[in-house]
């Protein structure tokens, strides 16, 4: 007789990994590549046809300038995660912990306060004054359109009416229902708030703020400085 082969213990469904919602600006992405791009032609062409120190010169200010661009552009995010909010800004990288949040504030910048009343600005969700207005003419002109349109109901008899408004009816006013129109910023910064009522008052959600300098960042843009200043004095 021959013994049964042991059997393989079955795999437990291990349970989907919670990703970070990542928020970044499109506009300072696109800007930060053309910027890029200009010095990147231009610093080339010096270094290829210039004369004397100005091939030096040139990747000199090419080791400032890319990182600054690229700090202000390219790097800021916000990554928003179950248990903390991360803040990729052009210097540092902070991570405050849900339940260190005390709130986030939108006034003409969008920023985290932590119960130890420290501020850090959100650079990767910029506050756009022009967008809120377009929102607010968009949300008037619903209004009024909602308005008409209980209006021309009403004409007709109560209770045309009465069912858009959601009184004793079973359909609501169309543009209403959905909520007031909001600019793209706004909405990030309420998802942003939704979730951290959800979560500061979980286990997994409290600890220390942390904050970590962009070296990678401000080295080569100090460097750059330094020999920049070097050769303009010599020069």
């Amino acid at each position: 007789m021959t013994s049964p082969e042991p059997q393989s213990p079955t795999p437990q469904p291990s349970e989907p990994e919670s990703k970070d919602r990542v928020y970044r600006s499109v506009p300072a992405i696109a800007g930060g590549a053309m910027l890029l791009g200009i010095a990147g032609w231009i610093g080339v062409d010096a270094v290829i046809n210039g004369e004397g120190r100005t091939p030096w010169l040139a990747l000199a200010v090419l080791l400032l300038v890319v990182p600054l661009v690229v700090a202000f552009t390219l790097r800021p995010a916000v990554y928003a995660g179950d248990d903390r909010l991360r803040i990729r800004n052009p210097w540092r990288v902070v991570v405050v912990p849900w339940g260190q949040v005390a709130s986030l504030r939108s006034a003409y910048s969008n920023e985290v306060l932590t119960e130890s009343g420290a501020k850090y600005q959100l650079w990767a969700v910029p506050v756009s004054l022009r967008a809120r207005k377009r929102a607010a003419r968009r949300e008037m002109r619903a209004t009024a359109q909602a308005r008409r349109q209980m209006g021309q109901g009403g004409g007709r008899g109560g209770a045309g009416a009465g069912s858009r408004l959601g009184l004793g009816g079973t359909h609501e006013a169309g543009p209403l229902s959905d909520g007031p129109v909001r600019a793209e910023t706004d909405r990030i910064m309420d998802d942003l708030r939704a979730l951290h009522e959800d979560r500061r008052a979980a286990a997994s959600a409290q600890g220390e703020v942390t904050v970590r300098w962009a070296w990678e960042v401000v080295g080569p843009a100090v460097a750059g400085a330094v020999v920049v200043l070097i050769l303009v004095a010599v020069g």
